[in-house]
């Protein structure tokens, strides 16, 4: 049973959150703080309990905009601690998913929550925590991927993205129709995963589909392609094999 500190400085949200987390049967207890110097104060007390004592805390749900201390300056002081809590960040906005992924959050849940995502988010701490047996996650299908947006998961087909950007462990989806998806994916296992479905490197940031390059350009000894609208720099290492792969494209 985990047992969770939910952190909001607005009072209506840190009652839902506690409301959904106490219905969770995960959930072994679950306590609120208005303020993340306030939650500082509690996850002192339970570092000093120690993991088994009375005032263990195993997940911290945290919003990022707070007045003074905000949370994302609070995970960093947990990354310090030899034993820290783990953090599932709840906010309203999506600008933090990249810096809250490289704090080593289980997961970023977007505000209104839903009951069925933040179900997720303690499945994920449980798992982490070594409570509930780990299943594997497996795509619906090869042609598509699932993305979560504003707490939906939905299934963006694998066609219609146009290049691949790596952001740190973490990867986000260009798609034709101009919209973009981060997930929690390595941009080397969709190489692997994708290359027999025409994507190919040409830069250590960039996968992109050959079928969507519209152009290769040459500029004093530079490589790029126009992707859309957008121009992606090539790396020398992959200029060859992109030029190659390009002339033989049907």
């Amino acid at each position: 049973m985990l047992r969770a500190l939910a952190v909001d400085d607005e009072r209506p949200s840190l009652e839902e959150l506690l409301y959904l987390l106490h219905a969770d049967p995960r959930i072994g207890s679950a306590e609120g703080a208005g303020d993340a110097t306030e939650a500082l104060r509690r996850i002192n007390r339970a570092l000093e309990s120690g993991p088994d004592g009375p005032e263990a805390i195993d997940v911290v749900f945290l919003d990022i905009q707070m007045p003074g201390l905000d949370g994302l300056d609070l995970a960093r002081l947990l990354t310090g601690f030899a034993r820290p809590p783990l953090v599932v960040f709840v906010t309203a906005h999506e600008d933090f998913a990249v810096q809250a992924f490289d704090l080593k959050a289980v997961d970023y849940v977007l505000k209104p929550v839903r009951k069925e995502r933040l179900a997720e988010a303690v499945r994920r701490a449980a798992d982490l925590r070594g409570t509930t047996p780990r299943i594997p996650v497996h795509e619906p299908d090869p042609d598509h991927i699932a993305v979560e947006l504003g707490g939906v998961t939905r299934f963006v087909a694998v066609d219609d993205i146009t290049h691949v950007e790596a952001q740190g462990d973490y990867a986000r989806l260009h798609t034709g129709q101009g919209s973009s998806h981060l997930v929690r994916i390595p941009l080397s296992t969709l190489e692997d995963r994708w290359r027999s479905r025409g994507f190919v490197r040409i830069h250590r940031r960039h996968l992109v589909a050959l079928r969507h390059i519209g152009e290769l350009r040459l500029d004093a000894g530079t490589v790029s392609v126009l992707v859309g609208s957008e121009e992606l720099q090539v790396s020398r290492r992959h200029a060859r094999e992109l030029r190659d792969l390009l002339m033989r494209r049907p």
